[in-house]
């Protein structure tokens, strides 16, 4: 159900950002670190989906903490002529990674839990096999 609301968000945010005006010079740098907050948000769901743990209240005050606290830290760094949002890329940016590794080896695991299944559901053809079924085989002569 949680991959179904991510999707959608995705698809709705996507479409509502093509169609939207063009976002100025001056507040660009304001809506990447949002954004980079915000999906460092979504990987830590989905992440604490994947180990059990997830908690909507946890998810939402991240979510928005985390791009309030990221859009202030810009706001400070543009006021005081200093880039201190790069701090807050780093930070987000290496969680998302970490966050995206932990999700690729659940997945990875997954499938490869999958596919040891239905090797091991296949039995192997020795050589004395084929001798048993060629012995049940019986060939009918015509006259």
């Amino acid at each position: 159900m949680i991959y179904i609301a991510i999707i959608l968000g995705c698809l709705i945010g996507a479409i509502l950002g093509l169609n939207s005006p063009v976002i100025s010079y001056t507040y660009s740098s304001y809506l990447s670190i949002a954004i980079i907050a915000a999906l460092d948000t979504v990987f830590g769901g989905i992440s604490s989906v994947i180990k059990g743990n997830f908690d909507l209240k946890i998810f939402l005050s991240g979510f928005f903490g985390n791009s309030i606290l990221s859009i202030a830290l810009t706001y400070l760094g543009n006021k005081l002529n200093v880039d201190i949002y790069l701090a807050a890329i780093v930070v987000f940016v290496g969680r998302m990674f970490t966050n995206l590794a932990i999700i690729r080896r659940y997945y990875i695991d997954k499938w490869s839990d999958m596919m040891s299944k239905k090797v091991k559901g296949k039995t192997t053809r020795t050589q004395d096999d084929d001798i048993k079924d060629n012995d049940q085989v019986s060939i009918i002569e015509e006259n």
